[in-house]
């Protein structure tokens, strides 16, 4: 199984989707996603810059877009006010799990027009259906945004 969890939260870090593809108690649902947020929305983490000397970067650091947390690989990317996690196996491929998420935006804008923070909250059930129709038990199975839409 590749994908373990998906999560929508905002820059304050309210959850405003959380998809789960193994068992996790709520408790543990909630230290998880506590954990990650602060992780991945902290604007400080980044990975050490091998040469600080590169003048595009004040701070001589990068940002990166995937992170370590327990025995998940978090792939995340930010659009607008919203941050997209996708927590997989550590074997996962980083780079297509960074394209399954901007597919399921462009399929998202594809439905509302320019999807929002306010179109996940007011169709949360249709944002479901469609997570449902693209990953099934944690396997992407449709990557055709016409496709999904349509259902």
């Amino acid at each position: 199984m590749g994908i373990r969890f998906v999560l929508f939260v905002n820059k304050q870090g309210q959850t405003r989707l959380a998809q789960y593809y193994e068992h996790v108690s709520i408790d543990e649902r909630r230290a998880l996603e506590g954990e990650i947020v602060r992780k991945c929305l902290a604007p400080s983490y980044s990975l050490p810059l091998l040469g600080s000397e590169n003048p595009g970067f004040s701070s001589g650091r990068y940002l990166c877009s995937f992170v370590e947390h327990r025995n998940y690989k978090v792939v995340y990317r930010r659009y607008a006010s919203l941050f997209f996690l996708v927590g997989v196996d550590n074997d996962e491929n980083e780079l297509a799990i960074l394209e399954f998420i901007h597919l399921f935006v462009e399929t998202m804008d594809h439905h509302f027009g320019n999807v929002c923070e306010l179109d996940i909250m007011f169709h949360l059930e249709k944002v479901h259906f469609m997570l449902e129709e693209m990953v099934m038990n944690g396997c992407i199975v449709e990557t055709s945004d016409v496709e999904v839409v349509e259902k």
